[in-house]
């Protein structure tokens, strides 16, 4: 997702200040090296962007699940012996609903979800690499649990990110989870820039509709 679509949308939802949604995460708080193989191989879904509404879009998300789960089944099933398998995700129209209305806690995309919650089960750790800002960082953790996540791990921009290529970016942060010793066996976004380079064994991506969706 682009930087640019980001920081626009943050900027249309100022009315809730970061400050309020730090503090909404705070009852989020008080309560409850294996290397990769990279693949070029990437699950896409299509649809007309022009023609695109909510339930198109969740029809295309279950289309790129349906061909995730079957993979996850199989590669989690083969675990070698202290193999530490981990999930990629992107945050935007990807685990979060964010293009489609905005309410906080932003709702899960369901699709996605399901596929998460069938992994964490298993004993695969789930963490989430985003282009959104440090300064929500508490407010984003706290809604990705509070719609079923389980959070291994959150990466967000910190100042000196905000001038890296985002590719650049999530790619530096696949390579920090697997030097804590992580095999990353999926890494699920809805843009090149969540799945490019590599430190992947599959890559699997939802629709953005030529950059509709950010």
């Amino acid at each position: 997702m682009s930087s640019r679509r980001l920081w626009a949308r943050h900027a249309a939802v100022s009315a809730v200040s970061a400050t309020a949604l730090v503090a909404l995460a705070v009852p989020a708080e008080a309560a409850t090296t294996a290397t990769s193989q990279s693949t070029s191989a990437s699950t896409t879904a299509t649809a007309a962007a022009a023609d695109v509404d909510y339930t198109t879009w969740q029809a295309d998300c279950q289309a790129v699940m349906d061909q995730a789960l079957p993979y996850l089944k199989t590669r989690i099933a083969a675990t070698e012996p202290g193999e530490k398998q981990a999930i990629v995700f992107d945050i935007d129209n990807t685990t979060l609903e964010t293009d489609f209305g905005f309410s906080y806690p932003s709702p899960a995309n369901q699709p996605v979800l399901n596929v998460a919650k069938y992994a964490q089960e298993h004993g695969v750790s789930l963490f989430f690499v985003t282009a959104r800002p440090d300064i929500i960082a508490s407010a984003t953790d706290y809604n990705l649990k509070q719609v079923g996540y389980q959070v291994s791990g959150l990466y967000v921009r910190n100042f000196i990110d905000l001038f890296k290529d985002v590719a650049t970016y999530k790619t530096a942060k696949r390579v920090d989870i697997e030097n804590k010793g992580y095999t990353i066996i999926a890494n699920i976004g809805n843009s090149a820039t969540d799945l490019s380079g590599g430190h992947a064994e599959k890559t699997f991506k939802l629709p953005d509709y030529d950059g509709q969706l950010s």
